[in-house]
């Protein structure tokens, strides 16, 4: 079943029928991925590549938690890569990724000593949708100052997994090998995407679990009760103000590429990136199609029972209405806690122009806020050179070590 589901995956990519292969996915993944993105994604890598030439045979592998790992190998003109997702017993995909020939997996970077730390599993909250979590504590004198590790948008386990990438996981190892607790969490998006109802938003799908996070790192000796943050990347540093004024307790912020521009408007913005990557009318298609559905999130006809194929990502319409009715520029500006944003410089998804200067504009003579760009990362914190591409994303590397000793000296004890 599973290897007969992935040859039909393969035929429809041969044929680019976007549309398609959308509904093999799993419910995370259709959050996660429309096919509109899938589309800029897949003609932005290609066409890296100098175009498809072949779409091989896919070949499985056992997986852990029942599915079955697929690999595609894709060849290209000028290269090859590898496409890589896992299939469910019923033949729906569950992740999916495009992988450089010699796939590699994620490797501790070389700034993270773990015999200076030790982790244990944890469990945030309660009832069908408690997730699980990783507590990774300093074996050095406590207590510690603390963090809580807010992923991005779509459904990631709790090291942001990102093809061979683990941005979290780097964060997470870093910064307790530099006597800072961790507290890092799968997402319910990843950990329970059959137990969510139709009308989740981002409230929904951050607040409570971050909240029980602090309250976890609040009862442990090790840790300084006074000095827990939150560290968010992506939508994660978005909705930290807002977990913030939920719980004024919570000493600080760390917001990593967070952004700021109305997202429907950023999802048209990063899609018109995309397709001056790979220009031609497959992705004019892609983008018109993404205009017209950031056209009612903006519009007075978005309604609590828009249909979701009418909107951007296929989020619902209680979701667009959550993310439309909230600031985060004007949420943390009602905060007295310090913070801390960093920003990278070759970042395409969240940008120097379209939202760092918003927190720039509202924050910057805030003398217990710090605002700091790293040139040559991207939004991963990774760096490299030249502008950034979704290719990139697939090759394996760490958080840029400059980028967690500011961090944990943004944290060090006073």
């Amino acid at each position: 079943m599973e290897l007969d589901a992935a040859r039909g995956f393969a035929v429809l990519l041969r044929a680019e029928d976007f549309a398609q292969i959308v509904k093999l996915f799993a419910p995370p993944l259709r959050t996660a991925v429309s096919a509109e993105a899938l589309r800029l994604a897949w003609a932005a890598e290609v066409a890296e590549q100098g175009g498809v030439h072949a779409i091989g045979e896919p070949v499985s592998e056992p997986n852990t938690a029942g599915l079955t790992r697929v690999r595609i190998p894709v060849t290209c003109t000028n290269g090859s890569f590898t496409v890589v997702t896992l299939v469910d017993g019923d033949g729906l995909l569950h992740g999916l990724r495009l992988a450089p020939d010699g796939d590699a997996e994620w490797q501790p970077p070389h700034y993270a000593t773990p015999d200076r730390f030790t982790e244990r599993e944890v469990l945030l909250g309660e009832g069908p949708l408690a997730v699980p979590g990783t507590l990774s504590l300093p074996a050095g004198p406590g207590p510690s100052p603390a963090v809580v590790l807010l992923s991005g948008g779509g459904a990631f386990d709790r090291d942001e997994s990102s093809g061979p990438n683990k941005p979290l996981k780097d964060l997470a190892w870093g910064l307790a090998s530099r006597q800072v607790a961790v507290l890092r969490f799968d997402k319910m998006t990843f950990a329970h995407p059959d137990r969510l109802s139709s009308d989740f938003t981002m409230t929904d799908e951050y607040l409570p679990h971050a909240l029980a996070a602090v309250q976890l790192l609040r009862h442990q000796p090790e840790v300084a009760s006074d000095r827990i943050h939150l560290l968010g990347h992506s939508m994660g540093g978005k909705v930290a103000p807002r977990i913030a004024a939920a719980d004024p307790s919570i000493a600080g912020l760390v917001l990593l590429a967070a952004d700021t521009q109305p997202m429907h408007q950023a999802v048209v913005r990063v899609a018109r990136y995309l397709a001056a990557l790979a220009p031609g009318p497959s992705t004019d298609e892609a983008v018109a199609a993404l205009i017209k559905q950031a056209a009612v999130v903006a519009g007075p006809e978005l309604t609590p029972g828009t249909p979701p194929e009418l909107l951007p990502l296929g989020f619902s319409a209680a979701y667009w209405l959550d993310l439309r009715a909230y600031d985060p520029v004007v949420t943390a500006a009602g905060l007295t806690c310090p913070m801390l944003i960093l920003q990278g410089g070759r970042d395409y998804q969240v940008t120097v122009a379209d939202d760092l200067s918003r927190w720039q504009d509202a924050l910057a003579d805030r003398p217990e806020v710090v605002i700091r760009i790293h040139q040559d990362a991207n939004h991963l914190f990774i760096p490299g050179s030249g502008p950034a591409t979704p290719a990139e994303y697939a090759r394996p590397g760490h958080v840029e070590p400059t980028v967690v000793e500011e961090i944990a000296t943004w944290l060090a004890p006073l």
